[in-house]
């Protein structure tokens, strides 16, 4: 008997061999769909994105400007600061200690002084003097009942009332504007305390209006970035979610074809020369059962 070429084919059942052809068909669609391209997402829209500044933060970062002395802030388009103008160079408390140092000086008392003071010291001389006029007939009548009337001794006595009068007249005067002056030292002490006061207040109210806005803001851009986060997991879901069904179809495909039957094909090269039954039974894959019908086996 002649030698006889074959090759030897080893196939899958045909539902497995056409479903791994839909496999590479399906596999070749999803490489093609580039990001960007009809209804995929955009590699903007898969990426991380970051939310921009919101109105409230940049209220904030101008109030914290503003203190400072800055000018108006410019914002760019993503909320973030790019410039300042140019302000006034003082800080927000500095006022208070420019009015604090004007209450300080020798003349702060000035601005404290009573409009009414001199009115007060004007009525009170006035009422004085009036006094002092009642008591000059008292020295004449002492002078008469003395037997001294028009002698030396009632000039001594008026030359001496006059000039106590005088006297008390400038003490009562003198007591009076110290008086006005100690008093609106009191106000001037006072009030630079206040303007102090004011002063180291101010940055503390400032900061505290900066901090609730600033605030309100972070949890402002909080919500947003989370809504950012949400929207780009949820556009990779819809890019990724085809391709998570195709790999479970191409797993599910390796497993079904690991114990799947296959079919093997001897295929006659060339050569002549009869095949014996035993050589086709060999060809044709047959099972042991079908040996034995060839063989005349029972």
């Amino acid at each position: 008997m002649a030698a006889t070429d074959y090759t030897q084919t080893v196939r899958r059942s045909p539902a497995i061999e056409a479903a791994q052809e839909n496999y590479i068909d399906l596999l070749t669609q999803q490489v093609g769909r580039a990001p960007g391209s009809a209804g995929v997402p955009t590699l903007g829209e898969l990426g991380p994105q970051v939310a921009g500044q919101n109105v409230l933060t940049q209220a904030a970062q101008q109030q914290a400007a503003t203190q400072a002395g800055l000018g108006q802030l410019t914002f760019g388009a993503e909320g973030q600061v790019t410039g300042a103008g140019q302000g006034t160079g003082v800080a927000g408390y500095q006022p208070f200690l420019d009015q604090a140092a004007a209450y300080s000086g020798p003349t702060a008392y000035q601005s404290f002084m009573s409009p009414y003071q001199q009115q007060v010291i004007d009525t009170t001389l006035q009422e004085f003097d009036t006094q002092t006029a009642r008591g000059v007939p008292q020295l004449a009548a002492d002078a008469i009942n003395a037997g001294a009337f028009g002698g030396g001794r009632e000039g001594v006595a008026q030359a001496q009332y006059a000039s106590d009068a005088a006297q008390n007249r400038a003490l009562l005067q003198a007591r009076l504007l110290g008086q006005g002056f100690t008093q609106a030292n009191q106000l001037a002490q006072q009030g630079f305390e206040q303007q102090r006061n004011l002063a180291s207040l101010q940055p503390s109210l400032a900061a505290s209006g900066v901090q609730q806005l600033g605030a309100a803001g972070t949890g402002n851009l909080a919500y947003q970035q989370a809504l950012l986060d949400a929207q780009q997991q949820q556009n990779q879901l819809a890019y990724n979610e085809p391709l998570s069904r195709l790999n479970a179809f191409g797993s599910g495909i390796a497993s079904q074809a690991s114990g799947s039957p296959t079919t093997t094909t001897n295929t006659t090269l060339g050569g002549a020369g009869t095949v014996g039954p035993l050589s086709q039974a060999l060809s044709a894959g047959l099972s042991a059962y079908g040996l034995g019908s060839i063989f005349g086996g029972n």
